[in-house]
């Protein structure tokens, strides 16, 4: 493996920068998805239909084209950015759906008795929701969330085709210069992807069997 003694530094730049962006998005996206699941509940009709109509438009839409949109089309109309930050623009709209459905999910399975006994608190909806049902909600879901970051994680290399380097692009790099590599470089990117996703999957099932207890 004579690339990982020369070029070893590009292959740690994209295992790094994809690190970076997973980091990011899942710090936006979580928020987000949180933001429309709390619509998805919410009594005004207008942010149900909001939140539902992104959700669905999102889900169902190629993260390819997304990325096409946010690194191509919106430059075009003016609106230009850095690469990277349009890459985990994209990954952040494209993931914060799945995080929505996870943590509505939870909130579907709270109990309803424990919102009639908030309202007859005189708690507000926002209040209620930020304080009695979400918090139960998170709870059931984070190892369903850690999974959708798990996926996010591999959805990262789809940047790759957009002009940011990360891990997929550095195993590009590298396998152009050193040809006769290819399989050893694309092992060892392999393993890179692992190295974030097998302890993402450990952690979900340490979870998933702690709730169980707790339950």
């Amino acid at each position: 493996m004579q690339f990982l003694v020369e070029s070893g530094d590009v292959l740690l730049e994209g295992f790094l920068s994809t690190l970076r962006m997973l980091a990011l998005t899942v710090l936006l996206a979580v928020p987000l998805g949180i933001v429309l699941a709390a619509m998805r509940i919410s009594p005004v009709p207008t942010l149900r239909w909001v939140s539902a109509g992104f959700t669905e438009l999102l889900r169902n839409t190629p993260l390819t084209l997304v990325f096409f949109l946010l690194v191509f089309v919106l430059p075009r109309l003016g609106v230009v950015v850095d690469f990277q930050i349009s890459a985990i623009a994209a990954l952040t709209l494209y993931t914060a759906p799945f995080y929505a459905e996870a943590i509505r999910s939870g909130i579907n399975s709270v109990p309803s008795g424990q919102a009639e006994a908030a309202r007859s608190l005189g708690l507000t909806f926002g209040q209620t929701a930020s304080l009695v049902i979400i918090p139960q909600a998170i709870r059931t879901v984070v190892p369903p969330l850690i999974n959708v970051t798990i996926a996010l994680t591999k959805n990262t290399s789809v940047a790759g085709g957009f002009l940011v380097f990360e891990l997929f692009a550095s195993s590009r790099r590298l396998a152009n210069n050193y040809a006769d590599e290819t399989i050893a470089i694309f092992l060892v990117v392999a393993a890179c992807y692992l190295a974030i996703t097998i302890p993402l999957g450990r952690l979900a099932d340490q979870l998933e069997k702690k709730v169980a207890v707790l339950r």
